[in-house]
């Protein structure tokens, strides 16, 4: 049990930059607290002592603002940063080395009495806000991005970003899993209206070549001319 303990007081220090001394580590964070007493009502729930366990989560769920319910399984060294918001429901599964950020859900889409919620591999990393739903799998080394919606499996080391989440990039599995730049992931939507923009000058480029053939002098207005047609080529800009 103490090696247990030490190991989750490690797996701190390893994840979060702002752990500085192991006292702070024990008294003020309460993703590792979640973990402990979640430890706990896990074991009365397998011994059939469901009700004290019921009671134990909420009451775990009241001190931390962390919520998982007592059936579901978690793997060893996994961390919930911040936390505040969690939910994990209750045939959930967590693998090895996960890390978890505040406002991530593991929840289910259906109201039968079967598996109905995500099994997560090792080395996962699940973003601010990410809902994952559903029975669904996700691989080994995956990485999904902050307010993701995942209701898919996920191939092992994809990252995966959007509503619904998709994956977008297949990464190695020598990168730590847990080293997620959101600056640097890539957006489908503008990547896709930017490829739009490009057919349409290139369609334009055409239009203006087959007019000038035939000498058809359309209106003004009806085509991207000038630094219109040069906007099209450019990166979009989302900034407001």
């Amino acid at each position: 049990m103490f090696h247990r303990l030490r190991e989750d007081i490690e797996t701190v220090f390893a994840r979060d930059p702002a752990a500085r001394t192991t006292l702070e580590v024990v008294l003020c964070y309460p993703g590792l607290h979640a973990i402990w007493v979640h430890r706990l009502a896990h074991s009365l729930w397998t011994h059939g002592w469901n009700l004290l366990a019921r009671l134990i989560s909420h009451g775990n769920r009241f001190l931390t603002g962390i919520e998982i319910h007592p059936g579901a399984r978690i793997g060893r060294r996994f961390f919930i940063d911040h936390g505040m918001g969690v939910v994990i429901g209750e045939t959930a599964e967590i693998g090895d080395d996960c890390l978890m950020y505040k406002g991530a859900v593991l929840g289910g889409t259906t109201l039968e009495k079967k598996k109905r919620h995500p099994t997560i591999g090792d080395h996962v990393v699940i973003g601010t806000d990410a809902c994952i739903l559903g029975a669904i799998t996700v691989g080994d080394h995956v990485r999904i991005g902050a307010g993701s919606v995942v209701i898919e499996s996920v191939p092992p080391g994809s990252t995966v970003v959007g509503i619904p989440g998709r994956p977008i990039r297949k990464d190695t599995e020598s990168i730590p899993a847990w080293e997620l730049a959101h600056a640097n992931l890539p957006d489908p939507i503008a990547e896709m209206a930017q490829e739009l923009l490009r057919i349409c000058a290139d369609l334009q480029n055409r239009l203006d070549a087959l007019e000038g053939i035939h000498g058809i002098h359309p209106p003004k207005n009806s085509r991207i001319r000038g630094d219109d047609q040069k906007s099209a080529e450019q990166p979009l800009d989302w900034s407001i």
